[in-house]
């Protein structure tokens, strides 16, 4: 897909969808494939006016449009959105080759035409690639921190490397959605102009962002139920993961969000993940893959005091990086597959 051909789409020409549409489904402008990291890949279709809504809510929450470095696939969602937020921008993004992977050095490089042309300027990275740029005081973060918004979704970004960017002067807006919602809906926990949550311990999303549906399924209705845990109150949300990636341990829950976020505020750990795995006594264990150095002993105690007892994982590994499914989102079950 490239610029011109999601021109066409959104203007009611030929949609980007790559099966026959029949009933509702004629009405999708693009269908995107998820990348399945909750389950089977699906084929989501988005009407025009919804991937429209969605850049008009994120400019009117930035501040305006702008020019845009395009630092993501365009297989995935995130990286779609930075191409409809220039058509609605009258801009050119400036796109990175990411064949050889991301890279802090051709970051800077690209970001100098973005940065030269007037106006304001925007990126969208994943947690993944801000972590990399800030790493060092090279030429990658000096560039990162003349965009005036980096939006940073795909997964949960670490605390730590949150406010790490951020003492660094990187103007970080965190960023939750997903394909159903053409993208980031919430930013910094406040939902984006014409979006509506509900939580009944499950997030719930509506808005004039919503899908249309999956390809060869029903339509949706007016909410989409995500299947993430979270709190809404005072008008902020606060998002703990999966449902479906609770583990059950001796007849307790455990939130694998909460375990990692007390993982990975342990000095020397960058990123953490906890997945349940099948255990004879307890039913299910709690384990963790632990990305950098740290005392067990540390990492165990950390859980106990901020999580509870049941929590502590009863194995850690450490590794030199965590599997990734789709942009930026660590693949559990590859994470608890090492542990069996």
């Amino acid at each position: 897909m490239n610029l011109d051909q999601l021109r066409d789409a959104l203007a009611g020409g030929l949609p980007l969808v790559e099966a026959p549409l029949r009933g509702w489904e004629t009405r999708a402008a693009l269908g995107v494939t998820t990348s399945g990291s909750t389950g089977a890949p699906k084929t989501v279709l988005l009407s025009a006016s919804a991937l429209l809504a969605s850049a008009e809510a994120t400019h009117a929450r930035l501040g305006g449009p702008g020019t845009w470095l395009l630092a993501l696939p365009t297989t995935h969602i995130a990286g779609i959105q930075v191409l409809v937020r220039s058509i609605v921008a009258g801009t050119t993004p400036v796109a990175m080759d990411l064949a050889a992977g991301f890279r802090p050095m051709g970051f800077a490089v690209d970001a100098r035409p973005v940065l030269a042309a007037p106006g304001r300027h925007y990126t969208a990275l994943v947690p993944t690639q801000l972590a990399r740029i800030v790493a060092g005081e090279g030429p990658g973060l000096a560039a990162l921190r003349s965009f005036d918004a980096v939006l940073i979704g795909g997964a949960a970004t670490p605390a730590p490397l949150l406010e790490h960017a951020r003492s660094l002067g990187v103007r970080v807006v965190t960023t939750y959605g997903m394909t159903e919602t053409a993208g980031g809906c919430v930013y910094d926990g406040v939902p984006l102009d014409g979006v509506e949550v509900s939580t009944d311990g499950v997030i719930s999303l509506a808005g004039p962002m919503l899908a249309l549906g999956y390809l060869g399924g029903p339509q949706f209705g007016t909410w989409f139920r995500t299947g993430d845990l979270g709190r809404f109150a005072d008008g902020r949300l606060s998002v703990l993961g999966r449902a479906d990636d609770v583990i059950v341990t001796g007849g307790a829950n455990v939130a694998p969000t909460l375990v990692e976020q007390a993982l990975i505020g342990v000095d020397g750990v960058r990123e953490a993940c906890v997945v349940g795995v099948p255990d004879e006594e307890w039913g299910q264990a709690v384990v963790a893959a632990v990305v950098g150095s740290a005392s067990e002993d540390v990492l165990r105690e950390a859980v106990r005091s901020l999580v509870g007892r049941e929590a502590v994982p009863k194995r850690l590994a450490f590794v030199s990086s965590l599997p990734l499914r789709g942009p930026g989102k660590v693949d559990r079950a590859a994470v608890a597959a090492s542990f069996r």
